[in-house]
């Protein structure tokens, strides 16, 4: 797995967004707040989609590595 694999990078940012949603959802939503979407806590659920979704993106680099370039048909 390379380092600065676009897919590490969108899944790191998704995870951290998405662990930021669950703590706020969890931790500071109001009733109110809860009330005003329908009785659903939108930020806990978002945060756990974001995370599934980092975790997805973080299999799909793992699984699948990006090929290291060979240096055929390279012209000097």
């Amino acid at each position: 797995m390379r380092l600065f694999d676009l897919r590490i990078i969108i899944a790191f940012l998704f995870g951290l967004y998405g662990v930021i949603l669950v703590v706020t959802g969890l931790g500071f939503t109001s009733t109110e707040d809860i009330d005003k979407a329908a009785g659903v806590n939108i930020n806990v659920w978002a945060g756990a989609a974001m995370v599934a979704l980092s975790l997805a993106f973080t299999l799909w680099a793992w699984l699948r590595p990006l090929p290291l370039p060979t240096g055929e048909g390279k012209q000097d």
